[in-house]
């Protein structure tokens, strides 16, 4: 018989938590040579969850991706929290949620 795998002890770091500070991460996207694509309607010179690509006057894209360790043990819980957590981020931004991608990281054997 196989033991419970308990995704939370497979983490050193728990949930959004576990992502490295604002502060790291800014001075590496100041090296970027800034966006100049007027179809980008939001990208990386505002601290938001999702970027927002124009593809007509009445229709753009509200892209995300989003990566945490888990915060239940059980994959379909954890699961669910993530594509909720990434599905907000679209919300927030006022799209309409309609495809999505699952990124899954697995511990080294």
């Amino acid at each position: 018989m196989t033991a419970e795998v308990r995704l939370t002890q497979m983490a050193k770091r728990a949930g959004c938590a576990a992502k490295q500070p604002p502060g790291y991460l800014l001075p590496l996207l100041q090296t970027l040579p800034p966006i100049t694509d007027p179809n980008v309607l939001v990208g990386t010179a505002t601290a938001d969850d999702a970027a927002i690509y124009k593809l007509n006057d009445d229709l753009a894209l509200v892209l995300t991706t989003d990566f945490f360790t888990p915060v239940v043990d059980k994959p379909y819980d954890f699961g669910a929290v993530a594509a909720a957590n990434a599905i907000s981020d679209v919300y927030a931004m006022g799209g309409k949620p309609l495809t999505a991608l699952s990124i899954v990281g697995f511990p080294d054997a």
